[in-house]
């Protein structure tokens, strides 16, 4: 018998010519859909078929409503080893596999970097002026060497966001729920409070994973809390940051800038007011969206598929 198998998300239609799904010869009939789903009704009637379904990080997310609603569904795959949009008890009740793939930590931080350096020399406002024959010179960059670094987050990515800005001459100071002083000096930081680094750094970047001590952490009191001229970056998830306040700020020019690659809803709606936000440097998710991370999403998915039918699953989460 061939089973079907969907990937969900597949916004680049990259995810069938990225890896050998041929491997895995009649057993599975893969297709990918491209437009995101957020009907839940229309997405359970396009999985309907489905035994297999391969979701991108946390794209489309899988309640215990939704694994009730897919008796057919078997093996679930999620790119990385952490997808907190998927329900793992409510996949077990229902007798779901739940399988992983590595993710290499580099390109968030790399996308992180792009973010601030775009936002702390102005590169689209002068991009554009040059390309449409505007002013020629119209911002003033701001300076990374001899400024501060505040870093929300000192773990995977943190502590590389901390090396390099060492590399650009800045002062790295972080703060974390649980960081101590001697894991800040281990990563060439320093560890201050959250209020201390709020307001004496000079751009602030977000690197915590999101739960209930880090919900709605950067709020309307902490973003008062920063310079007018500072720069606030945010690559791990929206929630973190009040997305009210920070539109405030923005707004009312409390901060120089904010560099988002997050959204409270993704895609973001046409009509979504961080679209035209002033001061709002804006990419649409694509932290880890790299060529090296697919490769090895989409071969290491097919590896799960393979190792689901041979009885052997590999790279469960539990």
């Amino acid at each position: 018998m061939t089973l079907r198998c969907t990937v969900l998300d597949d916004y680049q239609g990259v995810s069938l010519s990225t890896a050998d799904w041929s491997v895995l010869g009649d057993a599975v009939d893969v297709r990918a859909l491209r437009e995101h789903i957020a009907d839940r009704d229309r997405l359970v009637e396009e999985l309907a078929d489905s035994e297999i379904v391969v979701v991108m990080r946390e794209r489309t997310p899988f309640p215990a409503e939704l694994f009730a609603r897919l008796p057919k569904l078997r093996l679930l795959i999620t790119s990385g080893m952490r997808n907190a949009s998927v329900d793992l008890d409510a996949a077990a009740r229902h007798g779901v596999t739940v399988c992983g793939t590595d993710s290499n930590p580099e390109p968030p931080v790399e996308l992180a970097w792009a973010l601030l350096l775009g936002l702390a020399r102005g590169l689209v406002r002068e991009n554009t002026a040059l390309r449409e024959a505007g002013p020629w010179q119209s911002t003033v960059g701001a300076d990374l060497h001899g400024r501060r670094l505040g870093l929300l987050g000192l773990g995977k990515t943190g502590s590389r966001m901390a090396r390099i800005g060492r590399a650009f001459g800045m002062e790295v100071v972080a703060w974390s729920p649980h960081l101590t002083d001697e894991r800040a000096a281990a990563a060439d930081a320093v560890r201050v409070s959250k209020e201390e680094l709020l307001s004496g750094s000079d751009f602030v970047s977000v690197h915590l994973v999101l739960g209930e001590r880090t919900r709605g952490l950067v709020g309307e009191a902490e973003l008062r809390l920063m310079r007018p001229t500072a720069y606030l970056v945010n690559t791990s998830r929206a929630a973190i940051v009040d997305q009210d306040a920070l539109a405030r700020a923005l707004r009312d020019g409390r901060i120089a800038g904010a560099g988002v690659d997050v959204f409270d809803e993704e895609p973001l709606p046409a009509d979504h007011p961080f679209r035209t936000l002033p001061r709002l440097l804006a990419t649409p998710h694509l932290g880890y969206v790299t060529r090296r991370n697919y490769d090895g999403y989409f071969t290491q998915a097919v590896e799960d598929v393979a190792a689901f039918l041979a009885g052997e699953p590999v790279r469960r989460l539990a």
